[in-house]
């Protein structure tokens, strides 16, 4: 059920020169990597809730070790609620307050460039992103929500293009307007608008480049 799959493929080798391997959820293992991408979509056609089948799926299991190892897990859209579901990211997501799928160009604000997702970023800019989903309002409780803030967990919140963050702002009821978070380690991301959709100025927005940018910065960096 994931449509994004190939989206993803497209922008990874166009940024890396270097095509990725495509896994079956079926499989129960995979090749040494160096990130995995778990794309949008609408997984199991979102029964039960969105992401929760596809976080049971047999390469779940690998992508649990292969993260809680550090290895990079980037979660876009449907792969940020898998990641929820596996518990690899704090929190839950809720249908949109709207109850009708929002498709379309918004603005986000970065919240931190101390990631490797984000270090190619200047701190408060202004990305501009496309959303796609059903089910993308972020929810925890407000202690969880604290614990986020003082940890620098939230990376990205949607906002205006001055980068304004308010409720007229807000697409989907998230709390807070978080539209993406990364794990305590800072190895696991999970955004709901997609860089893959926006890695070309012919999509609208090459502005999802710069977290593909960050991940090879931030990898080329580590092996120095």
């Amino acid at each position: 059920g994931s449509n994004c799959d190939r989206d993803m493929q497209v922008a990874l080798t166009k940024l890396t020169g270097s095509a990725p391997e495509m896994v079956w959820h079926g499989d129960s293992n995979f090749d040494e990597v160096d990130l995995i991408a778990l794309p949008g979509g609408f997984s199991y056609g979102d029964y039960l809730r969105s992401g929760a089948m596809a976080a049971r799926s047999p390469v779940m299991r690998e992508v649990v070790k292969r993260a809680q190892a550090g290895i990079f897990v980037l979660g876009v859209c449907n792969g940020f609620q898998i990641l929820l579901e596996l518990g690899l990211l704090p929190g839950a997501m809720l249908r949109n307050r709207s109850l009708k799928f929002i498709c379309k160009y918004l603005s986000v604000r970065v919240e931190t460039n101390d990631t490797p997702f984000t270090n190619q970023c200047v701190e408060g800019e202004i990305l501009r992103m496309p959303i796609a989903h059903n089910e993308g309002a972020y929810f925890a409780d407000q202690e969880l929500l604290a614990e986020l803030n003082e940890r620098r967990q939230v990376v990205f919140r949607y906002c205006d293009a001055d980068g304004e963050v308010s409720n007229e702002n807000n697409p989907n009821g998230a709390l807070e307007n978080i539209a993406g978070i990364v794990n305590a380690r800072g190895n696991v991301l999970g955004m709901m608008p997609h860089p893959e959709r926006s890695s070309e100025e012919l999509l609208g927005s090459s502005d999802g480049q710069k977290i593909f940018r960050s991940m090879l910065s931030y990898a080329k960096a580590a092996t120095v």
